[in-house]
């Protein structure tokens, strides 16, 4: 059982930046794909963006392109979700979420951590 735990939300005004991590206690963590995602009150939980176990692809939502960008420290067990630009859309509850090897721009991940909340003002 892999368990994830976000960090790194918090309230920014519109056009900073935040860092987001997800920090995996599975040793083994550089064999899974990282997604993150995001679920906003009233809506339902969408694709913002995921990175290969070997960390040298990702995949952006269109809303999020050229303003986040992922990195990984497999060393720390950790994907980093660096998100600049902000704007008050992005405000939602940021989830990353993990599965072996083949990383897919769907909900098809197996394991999910608890969440962190991400508000921008205007």
């Amino acid at each position: 059982q892999v368990q994830l735990v976000e960090s790194g939300g918090g309230l920014v005004q519109a056009g900073g930046s935040l860092r987001l991590s997800c920090t995996a206690s599975e040793r083994t963590f550089s064999i899974y794909a990282v997604g993150w995602f995001r679920q906003a009150p009233g809506k339902e939980r969408e694709f913002v963006a995921a990175i290969s176990w070997s960390g040298d692809t990702g995949y952006y939502t269109d809303s999020v392109k050229g303003r986040f960008s992922l990195g990984r420290d497999n060393a720390k067990n950790t994907v980093y979700l660096q998100m600049n630009s902000l704007k008050p859309e992005d405000s939602a509850v940021y989830y990353c979420a993990a599965r072996k090897w083949v990383v897919v721009n769907t909900t098809q991940y197996d394991y999910w951590g608890q969440g962190t909340q991400v508000a921008v003002s205007s």
